[in-house]
């Protein structure tokens, strides 16, 4: 070592100070600067780099040393002469800013009841600011992790100050950089974002860095859950038939993430057949207060899964992001959002008897929707709370995109606390997270007086107004109170086919069809059941619900009701705590009887792995034109989404699942007709079979213990003998094949060199698609399966993949040349270039030929023709999609002109370099006389700088029509991805120059 006065020692504490400054955590670079931190939180700090890491900092040459040879002892005084002033600069520079934290004055210690300390905070009451106690709990967490993070670079005073002044700045749309704890991924969204972060290490090496640099430097939890189908039902070895199946056919998926778990440091993977992921978060992952080595803060995740909301019951502060933004995330990069506005729902009273958490959540949605919540926090308290489980809660939370809003928050209070007890976190555990939220304000005691907080809005619900209901049959806030439901399913047969209609001519509507199922006469009407799904996070963490469902069958089995052997009944739990419930309490035998067996662990109906339905059944639904159901207790019923041969899909509760599989159709009026005849012959109704409240709280009450969580998770990463078998490369790098049609390298980065492509507009680009209201992600990049005839079939049988082997797109993710022909290929897509026909494909503009989708993107790209989609509100509603922005992209699409977005696509088209522009409020396609079969020009700077957020551009065609729309470009960060070319171009790029 050279001695501290030594020129390259400068250089040495140079490049020390500009790694303090631009890559390490913000809270490393805060805790080695200040003095009074204690040695472990120092060290746990610099533990957190990977080992891979900090050799990084020891033998790459970083981009600003001019490529100073690190490694020549006997050259490097000669490079330090030449460029010493530069380096007393970045040492004077980075050594200014790397002084110390500037809150370190209210980094505070946590005393233990019986003596020393859990930990060191930073105490939100030490600021001693009266805004503070009026802001709701849920800007308190990012206030926390702005100090805690606040560096003056990433994370600046000024941030912190916008913060604390939300009443005021909230309205005003202000960015804030937020950093969460940690990362949550399963593996449909997964695998697409390890992909991603395998190419970047690709790029890293094409561009002469050092591809250790991509790894997470937060937690990072993958749950594999999204590929398990239903195929097997109705048998007692269903779920190890499934499994079995789902090895088939995901075995190089599963490799791949194996890999994964052991090429990028701090990244858990947990096996298939562990559970569904919002169900294992909160069960198992959730930390609610992370204390680490010292450090003590409040839990907070981004999930590449929009119900990652799901944890907000637990009081974590957690929302979907696209897999895009999760990576920039993990690797260090401060999430840039808009300061939300936050509405306070107030719940009071207590629910009905025989009133469900899934009736609650349908009526919120539902008022959620009608308030508007897009982009905002809705925060919930008031003393109906004490009534709410903590189950109720998380499915509440859960449905926030259904609703529309970032966030449904539930601070923390002894609900919670009894919630982490049950499911089996230590005592010492729970004692930490109560001290802490308690000392730094955020911990509800509704025992004490309630201090009044301040909301952007408010809204109120009595509990005892909610009543049984389920929701349909095209959209999850479309609710339909349970008494009118067979008068709605005839408006729905009547009506212009749309969101509650399907057009049936009143001659046709009692159409039946009759069939031959397996030698036994069968018979299928107009809102006939086919598919009966007890599935989804929403629903099956909720005990109640579960619980409640058994006792429907029970109830049903001992007077003779039988479900039809035609309808698909499948039970797929969260998590394995959900079967040693259902057989503690003796349920599970009556849920078999009636067709409910367990048939895997993961997100099966409600993301379209609902399987095939039986021959005979597919061929009466399509030869008679029968609009047929599917009743599910999931949280997505979008058309084309839960199986293609369902145009009508109800979400219910799980025991509303049971009593429509009993009844055999949504037709029926609860009230008034019997559901089926009992072995007596006797009508047997609704009411006598739904059980009470009373009987379902004692069922919680004896058979959920707290030994089945422990139990359950202490063998969660062990996996099972299929995943243990999985053999991986120990390379870090990764070797792809080819040949695959699973995992291929995508195009991203291939041609990227450290300029910024820049600023660009549109020009006389041609319409691809021409869409109307609620486009979703699923229309714009299915999940479920690959039509026979479809670009993405025609593509994997000249590849030899046989058809039983399509799987779905959603199982593709890894593979863009299977994605990109699998973009706009909803079976359900409503295109207004086809005058109202349905399918997956467009008009090709110049020479009028009806084409798939994809087919007529690339006409356009090799054509040299830029292409862009017109759509009306909410366009990219739906799950958090990476691929529903990579697909256009892919297919060449610059900017979609849309009268509003949701939240997560927007972000994600903008993350792909795609311009999100909106029409001016009250134009849209129509007004403005627009065919589509225009080109149009978007008038965009050329130059960055001259580019602000939500500023206005003008949209000229080639008709002589003119009209001016908004840019969403929403924050200043959004343009610098902009500028990039999108979101990983510019974290690769902001690596190399470290």
């Amino acid at each position: 070592m050279m001695a501290s006065s030594s020129p390259s020692s400068s250089l040495l504490r140079a490049a020390s100070a500009y790694s303090r400054a631009r890559f390490l955590p913000s809270s490393f670079r805060n805790l080695t600067s200040t003095t009074h931190a204690s040695p472990s939180v120092i060290n746990h700090h610099r533990r957190s780099l990977s080992s891979a890491t900090v050799r990084s900092f020891h033998c790459s040459a970083p981009r600003w040393s001019h490529r100073l040879d690190w490694r020549s002892h006997l050259n490097l005084r000669a490079q330090i002469r030449a460029f010493n002033p530069v380096i007393e600069r970045l040492e004077r520079k980075f050594a200014t800013m790397a002084a110390e934290h500037p809150f370190k004055a209210v980094l505070t210690s946590l005393p233990k009841p019986g003596g020393g300390e859990f930990g060191k905070f930073y105490s939100l009451p030490a600021l001693n600011d009266p805004r503070i106690d009026k802001l709701p709990y849920s800007i308190r967490i990012l206030l926390e992790s702005a100090i805690r993070n606040c560096d003056n670079f990433q994370v600046k005073k000024e941030d912190v100050e916008k913060i604390i002044d939300w009443e005021n700045t909230s309205p005003k749309q202000v960015e804030i950089p937020f950093k969460p704890a940690r990362v949550l991924l399963q593996d449909f969204t997964g695998v697409p974002a390890v992909v991603d972060l395998a190419c970047m290490r690709d790029a890293m090496h094409r561009l002469g860095s050092d591809t250790n640099k991509i790894n997470p430097l937060v937690p990072v939890d993958l749950v594999i859950d999204h590929s398990v189908q239903v195929d097997v039902t109705r048998s007692e070895n269903a779920v190890q038939a499934n499994m079995e199946l789902e090895f088939q056919r995901n075995k190089e998926r599963f490799s791949f993430l194996k890999w994964g778990s052991s090429a990028f440091h701090n990244m858990l993977v947990v096996p298939p057949g562990s559970g569904i992921v919002h169900q294992v978060n909160l069960e198992y992952l959730g930390r609610v207060v992370f204390n680490t080595d010292g450090m003590l803060y409040p839990d907070s995740v981004v999930g590449t899964d929009s119900h990652t909301t799901m944890i907000d019951g637990l009081g974590v502060a957690g929302w979907g992001v696209g897999g895009i933004e999760a990576e920039a995330a993990m690797l260090g990069q401060p999430m840039s959002m808009v300061l939300p506005g936050v509405v306070g729902f107030k719940l009071s009273g207590k629910l009905k008897n025989g009133v469900t958490a899934t009736d609650l959540v349908l009526t919120v949605t539902q008022m959620l929707r009608k308030h508007g919540v897009v982009g905002k926090f809705v925060e919930f308290y008031g003393d109906g709370m004490g009534e709410l489980s903590l189950a109720d809660r998380a499915t509440i939370a859960n449905m926030s995109p259904e609703y529309g809003a970032t966030m449904g928050f539930f601070p923390v209070d002894h609900v919670t606390l009894q919630y982490l007890k049950l499911t089996g976190r230590s005592d010492e555990t729970v004692a930490m997270i109560e001290s802490y939220l308690r000392a730094n304000k955020m911990f509800v005691d509704y025992n004490e007086p309630q201090q009044e907080r301040v909301y952007s809005s408010y809204l109120e619900l009595n509990l005892s107004e909610v009543e049984p209901c389920i929701s349909g049959p095209k959209r999850p806030h479309d609710r339909v109170p349970l008494r009118e439901m067979k008068a709605d399913w005839n408006s729905c047969l009547n009506n212009k086919v749309g969101f509650k209609g399907f057009a049936v001519p009143k001659e046709a509507q009692d159409k039946i069809a009759k069939f031959s199922f397996h030698g036994q006469p069968a018979e299928l009407k107009h809102g006939s059941v086919v598919i009966a799904a007890i599935t989804s996070c929403t629903n099956t963490s909720n005990p109640s619900v579960m619980l409640g469902a058994g006792l429907v069958a029970k109830k049903a089995c001992e007077l003779g009701l039988q479900v039809k052997p035609w309808i698909k009944t499948s039970l797929a739990p969260g998590s394995g705590v959900v079967t040693k419930y259902l057989l503690q309490s003796g349920l599970q035998e009556y849920l078999n009887k009636q067709g409910f067996h367990i048939v895997g662990y993961g997100c099966t109906t409600c993301i379209g792995n609902s399987g095939d339905l039986d021959e005979s059944v597919a061929n009466a639904i399509s030869e008679n034109d029968i609009i047929a159901a599917a009743v599910l207790s999931g949280n997505r019923n979008f058309e084309g989404r839960v199986h293609a041969l369902t145009r009508a899909n109800y979400l219910a509760s799980p025991p509303l699942v049971v009593a429509y599989a009993l009844a055999g159709s949504v037709n029926i009026d609860f009230d008034k007709e019997p559901i089926g005849t009992s072995k007596d012959g006797k009508s047997v109704y609704f009411k006598d079979i739904w059980p009470t409240t009373e009987e379902v709280a004692e069922a919680v009450q004896s058979s959920v213990l707290p030994n089945m969580f422990k139990s359950t998770y202490e063998a969660i990463t062990k996996g099972n003998p299929m995943w243990n078998q999985l053999s991986v490369p120990s390379s870090t790098m990764y070797s792809w094949d080819r040949n695959s049609t699973y995992i291929h390298e995508p195009p991203y980065f291939k041609n990227m060199t450290m300029e910024p492509p820049g600023a660009h507009g549109v020009k006389d680009a041609y319409c691809l698609l021409n869409f109307g209201d609620s486009i979703t992600t699923d229309h714009i990049s299915p999940a479920g399966s690959i039509h026979k005839d479809s670009p993405a079939a025609k593509f994997l049988l000249e590849r030899g993949v046989e058809r039983k082997d399509f799987n779905s797109y959603g199982s593709r993710r890894g593979n863009d040349e299977v994605m990109a022909r699998g973009t706009f290929a909803n079976i359900r897509l409503v295109n207004k270039l086809l005058n109202g026909e349905v399918g997956p494909k467009t008009v090709h503009v110049p020479t009028g030929e009806k084409l798939y989708v994809f087919d007529a993107a690339m006409r356009y790209k090799d054509a040299g023709h830029d292409t862009i989609v017109l759509a009306g509100a909410e366009y990219g509603s739906g799950s958090s999609r990476d691929w529903a922005a990579k697909g256009p992209m892919l297919l060449g699409v610059k900017a979609v002109i849309a009268k509003s977005f949701e939240r997560i696509h927007r972000s994600n088209l903008v993350g792909m370099g795609i311009i999100p522009l909106c029409f001016k409020s009250g134009e849209d396609v129509d007004t403005l006389g627009l065919t589509g079969h225009e080109r149009y020009t978007i008038d965009l700077p050329s130059k960055i700088d001259e580019i602000r957020p939500g500023q206005d551009v003008t949209v000229t065609t080639d008709n002589g029509k003119s009209f001016t729309c908004t840019v969403r470009f929403d924050t200043e960060v959004e343009l610098a991805y902009f500028n990039n070319g999108g979101i990983l171009p510019y974290v690769i790029r902001n690596l190399i120059k470290q």
